[in-house]
């Protein structure tokens, strides 16, 4: 992987599926991230070949529900992030997927009270020889980009220890996000506190925080000497952040994130709730949009409401 002046989806919990993912690329995204995705779940699940999609369904045993899509058009971009607390539970969940994605990446950052009760995300930062014995353990067993993201500690110094540490065990890229488990998304990100990071380290670190148009990008990148740069919710608002040619409409990219959903067969509930998202920057969910996504039944429905019914019917037909 080559992490050099790369433009990063961030991993987004319900968004980050295919269709997401493959428009986030079409628009300009180097790297895109899943969402990350339970260890203790992903064990449970089984890989399929969708031969009707062209799809790779890692699907959960006895059911029809999809946990992780991927397919060859992300082959060389797409990172599978994990959310764990064990390094051979992590191990063995990542042997299932590795050779279907281009990096693994273990979440060290989310700050929400379920990966924290369950040792996970943000609750890693507190536990180096863990992030050690994690990190090592898929690096000695799995011939594959091994990388994993963070948020900031306490002081600086403290986050700059914790990453030395964290480039020791190997990794091939960190990613670092801008803000404190306590910061919430209004609070700005701490760019210099990135920036001592990547002074510290030799791997390439990958900034995350606060960038919302394409020039952000280039802003971080200078202000931190980061090597690549991610976008969250400037790219869930609109995917056409990652266009160097600008922000497209977001009633254009809403509308080919719905192609797109209908074309893979994306989950009823993460459409719904990433046009949900999309809906409440620009818009309101009480208005009718908002209402019509909300009661929405399946994708057809939603195709309907943004005007792709003959492409819905086509792709339908297509797939006989």
């Amino acid at each position: 992987m080559d992490y050099t002046n790369k433009l990063v989806l961030a991993p987004m919990v319900r968004v980050g599926t295919l269709p997401f993912r493959l428009l986030a690329a079409e628009y300009g995204a180097d790297i895109t991230y899943g969402e990350e995705i339970i260890d203790h779940k992903f064990l449970k699940c089984d890989r399929f070949e969708n031969e009707i999609l062209g799809s790779t369904d890692f699907m959960e045993r006895g059911t029809d529900i999809v946990v992780f899509r991927t397919c060859p058009l992300e082959r060389d971009r797409v990172v599978f992030q994990m959310g764990t607390s064990d390094a051979v539970r992590a191990l063995r969940a990542a042997e299932i997927v590795y050779k279907d994605v281009v990096a693994i990446d273990i979440n060290m950052g989310c700050p929400k009270s379920f990966s924290l009760s369950g040792g996970m995300g943000a609750a890693l930062l507190s536990k180096p020889e863990l992030i050690h014995d994690i990190l090592t353990t898929l690096k000695r067993n799995l011939n594959t980009t091994i990388t994993c993201k963070i948020r900031l500690l306490g002081s600086p110094q403290q986050t700059v220890d914790l990453a030395r540490k964290i480039e020791k065990t190997g990794v091939s890229a960190l990613g670092v996000h801008g803000r404190k488990i306590k910061d919430r998304p209004r609070d700005p990100a701490k760019w210099d506190e990135i920036a001592d990071v990547v002074s510290a380290l030799s791997i390439p670190v990958i900034a995350n925080g606060d960038i919302f148009e394409y020039d952000d990008f280039r802003r971080i990148r200078d202000a931190t000497g980061a090597a690549s740069a991610m976008a969250a919710r400037g790219a869930l608002w609109n995917a056409s952040i990652f266009s160097e040619k600008g922000k497209l409409p977001w009633e254009d990219v809403k509308r080919a994130y719905v192609r797109k959903s209908i074309l893979w067969d994306n989950d009823l509930k993460s459409t719904k709730q990433t046009l949900k998202e999309m809906i409440m920057h620009y818009s309101c969910l009480e208005l009718a949009e908002g209402k019509a996504v909300i009661k929405a039944e399946n994708l057809h429905d939603l195709a309907k409401l943004y005007g792709e019914d003959d492409y819905y019917n086509f792709v339908v037909m297509q797939r006989g």
